[in-house]
């Protein structure tokens, strides 16, 4: 899946978007017609210590599910993020079959 990482106003590592990648990777197990995503990572100014965000925006035919969370890291905000897609994708997959 092609996975495109936005981070902005700051320069995401390396190894950031290695992990961001193979998350978003693993989505392929639950549907596999995922055809990309989007990734963006922005900081919140804030004196709150949750304020890494990840919004992430994943493109299947027909349709696009989008979620956002605010953690304290955006390894904990992306995995966040994957759990809730995983039982959205989950969920659309029972609806196609259910249609057929």
């Amino acid at each position: 899946m092609k996975v495109n990482v936005h981070a902005v106003n700051f320069t995401v590592d390396g190894k950031l978007v290695g992990f961001i990648q193979e998350r978003m990777d693993r989505l392929e197990k639950y549907y596999d017609k995922v055809v990309s995503s989007d990734v963006f990572l922005k900081v919140e100014k804030t004196s709150d210590k949750e304020n890494k965000i990840a919004e992430i925006k994943v493109h299947v035919p027909g349709d696009e599910f989008i979620v956002k969370k605010q953690c304290k890291t955006f390894e904990e905000a992306v995995e966040q993020s994957a759990e809730s897609l995983e039982r959205m994708l989950v969920k659309r997959k029972e609806k196609i079959k259910s249609n057929i």
